[in-house]
């Protein structure tokens, strides 16, 4: 038996590929769907079921292509949502043969009202892994607010309620020994903060986890509930992507996949709404970029960056790329529903620049400048668009924070006519806030390099107490 972990760091998303006697079954598969047609190719094995744990909020996932190319069967646990694909509805507790192994469905709402767990059992009859989905993560379980904002009658008190019921009644009473797989890792925004590790016994797991400690299911409630802030705002659009259907991921390439002279580029860019994304990274993009493009850089939380800040998933965009990186960042826009690229700049930022074409900066200072500056000036204007949960875990004493999922409602507190100093945790986030900023008129913004970390190691500025931050979300 195979049992292969297919870990993508950009979502912190965990797919899976299961093969048993020749026949193959994913589990929650990524938009990009070759990877798993060619694996199963090189094993000689066919691909006879989808598996999906949920209907997905945070990327969208390949089901729809998968099975159109493989004939495969898409399965989903019990739901009255009508889809706009092939897919089978199964019901609690049905067993799929897989080769000489066999996958249960157990439905676990909670998370959302379909979710489900698979349990696989092996060629010898023993239970030996668990693929959990967003119902129950390495040190923490799923966010139990995503779902109402499908459905309306839902609450978040509602779902966490079927929550505990679902690991109560179906997942603690499990096998200790069992393989806990489940869909995210740290770094996802389906849960409030799980572990860097990607798998775990269940047995340690019912030691561990916060969320499976005997408490009332009233003190659930209010443990799972606190600390959540609002999702990103493409979310529910993804969902309905994954119940409805979607355009093939090919189709999406050969539409993005338009080599643009510079020409070419800036009529796209002058005449219509498409917004202007430059994927170099920051520190590159600082030095010198086409005006009003958005920074967010591909080598880093790339696709929940995009869809954070860009509110609707049929955005119009044109690319800056490296080249030979154009590719990877239409499909990983297409991972979060962005499918409406119309194209990169043919040669990038060079070719701009070559053609003497207007360009843009954001001037950049050391975080050792920074701390000069701050002990003669302690009260300059220093921005930190880390989390509010980073901020209050340590900060540099006096400045303001400013998240940066929270752009669009800070802008108001900033004085065009001011000159304000943006840190971040390590330079990331920093620059996206700047180029977001700058597109928007506001010129008086400097870069610190480093961030915050590179602020703290100098160690001649006063920072707080350090903190253990209840919550990263």
């Amino acid at each position: 038996m195979i049992i292969e972990q297919i870990y993508t760091g950009c979502l912190a998303q965990g797919a899976y590929y299961i093969e048993s006697a020749g026949v193959a079954a994913i589990i929650d598969p990524l938009r990009e769907v070759q990877p798993y047609i060619e694996k199963a190719k090189a094993n000689g094995a066919t691909i006879k079921y989808i598996f999906e744990t949920h209907f997905h909020a945070d990327f969208v996932s390949g089901h729809q292509d998968l099975a159109e190319k493989t004939g495969a069967t898409i399965v989903f646990g019990p739901t009255s949502m009508k889809m706009g694909f092939e897919a089978k509805v199964a019901q609690d507790g049905e067993v799929f043969e897989l080769g000489d192994a066999k996958i249960k469905l157990i439905h676990t709402p909670g998370h959302t009202m379909e979710s489900s767990v698979y349990l696989l059992i092996n060629e010898d009859g023993k239970e030996e892994a668990i693929f959990t989905g967003d119902t129950l993560f390495i040190g923490d379980v799923g966010r139990p607010d995503l779902a109402q904002k499908v459905i309306a009658e839902l609450t978040q008190d509602m779902l966490a309620g079927h929550l505990y019921d679902s690991l109560h009644n179906k997942i603690i009473p499990m096998s200790d020994d069992l393989i806990v797989y489940p869909a995210h890792g740290a770094g996802s925004a389906c849960g409030k903060n799980m572990s860097k590790e990607t798998s775990d016994t269940l047995g340690n797991q019912k030691k561990t986890n916060y969320a499976l400690q005997e408490m009332t299911k009233e003190q659930f409630i209010k443990e799972v509930t606190t600390g959540l802030t609002p999702p990103p705002a493409y979310f529910p659009q993804n969902v309905m992507m994954n119940i409805q259907g979607y355009d093939s991921i090919d189709n999406v390439l050969n539409r993005g996949m338009q080599a643009l002279s510079p020409t070419e580029f800036e009529v796209i860019a002058n005449e219509t709404g498409a917004l202007v994304l430059d994927t170099r990274a920051p520190e590159v993009f600082a030095k010198g970029f086409i005006p009003n493009s958005i920074n967010i850089g591909i080598d880093g939380s790339f696709a929940v960056w995009v869809g954070t800040l860009i509110p609707d998933v049929k955005q119009e965009i044109i690319i800056v790329a490296e080249e030979g990186k154009e590719e990877e960042v239409i499909t990983r826009l297409a991972r979060v529903g962005y499918d409406h690229t119309m194209g990169f700049l043919k040669g990038g930022f060079e070719a701009w620049k070559a053609e003497g074409n207007e360009c843009d900066e954001i001037p950049q200072i050391s975080a050792e400048q920074l701390a000069e500056m701050l002990t003669k000036n302690p009260s300059l204007p220093v921005l930190d668009v880390r989390k509010n949960s980073e901020f209050q875990s340590e900060h540099v004493l006096g400045v303001k924070n400013l998240p940066l999922d929270y752009i669009n409602s800070h802008m108001a507190e900033i004085n065009k006519d001011e000159t304000y100093y943006v840190h971040c945790a390590g330079g990331y986030r920093s620059m996206i806030f700047n180029s977001v900023l700058k597109a928007r008129g506001y010129d008086n913004l400097v870069d610190i390099s480093g961030g915050f970390d590179a602020i703290k190691a100098t160690g001649k500025v006063q920072v707080s107490d350090y903190v253990c931050p209840s919550t990263l979300l």
